[in-house]
């Protein structure tokens, strides 16, 4: 049984790596009594796969697993089991029953679309700069590489950017969804590309994955779509912003 899973990434548990949420999920998976296919060789492992690893330090709404199981399961039944299993900050939003042998998470997603959190900068102003950079032929961002610096046209991953003023005016929200071609871009590489002052690090609140897409007969599709609403108030916990 193949399963493909959709949960959440919320709150301080945001501040651990891709590394960490693929222990946290084997542990979950052993506490939860769900029995996992190993792989074989030497040294067996969990046939577990995981999708696009997220910045640390940025949340989630849409964050995916494979797994194959062992034995036929109740759907309901495994979500339940997994969420009690998982720590804080994790929940299971849908489960699905895939096809064995397809394609990976990582070869499926085209893009993924996310809500940025922008402090102690005027609406209007992070707008204009917005449309300038819809408008752009080029969209430049430097980059280091192994101590070497060099310059990256993004303009073609932005596939769409809107900037509103959050509900309570306090902050500012750029709304984008950008291309996970080539090497792709960071959500906090498009606020410096947009504001290159102050540091894009100093002025980004929360970084919150919304979606993730693919491709289909029909268009444009999310992994697996769940009803859902955003957590709409900004999460300020003290700690490293997201990189």
């Amino acid at each position: 049984m193949m399963l493909r899973i959709r949960h959440t990434k919320l709150g301080k548990i945001r501040f651990t790596s891709h590394r960490d949420t693929a222990n946290h999920w084997e542990r979950a998976l052993r506490r939860s009594g769900v029995a996992v296919a190993m792989s074989n060789g030497f040294t067996p492992r969990p046939r577990v796969a995981f999708g696009l690893g997220l910045p640390t330090g940025a949340e989630s709404m849409a964050e995916y697993i494979d797994i194959e199981l062992v034995d036929e399961l109740a759907i309901d039944e495994l979500a339940t089991r997994f969420d009690a299993s998982l720590p804080a900050g994790y929940h299971v939003m849908a489960v699905q029953e895939i096809p064995r042998n397809g394609p990976s998470l990582q070869e499926i997603v085209v893009a993924t679309s996310w809500i940025i959190t922008i402090s102690d900068v005027d609406v209007e102003v992070l707008a204009t700069a917005a449309s300038t950079a819809l408008a752009a032929s080029a969209l430049p961002v430097r980059r280091n590489r192994k101590g070497q610096w060099s310059t990256d046209d993004v303009r073609v991953t932005v596939e769409h950017l809107t900037v509103a003023a959050t509900a309570d005016g306090r902050h500012v929200e750029l709304v984008t969804t950008l291309s996970t071609e080539g090497r792709g871009l960071r959500p906090t590489e498009l606020v410096g590309a947009l504001m290159p002052l102050p540091d894009p690090l100093d002025i980004t609140t929360r970084v919150l994955r919304t979606q993730q897409w693919i491709t289909t007969e029909s268009g444009r599709e999310e992994l697996l779509r769940v009803a859902h609403e955003a957590p709409a108030t900004p999460i300020l916990a003290a700690g490293r912003t997201p990189s």
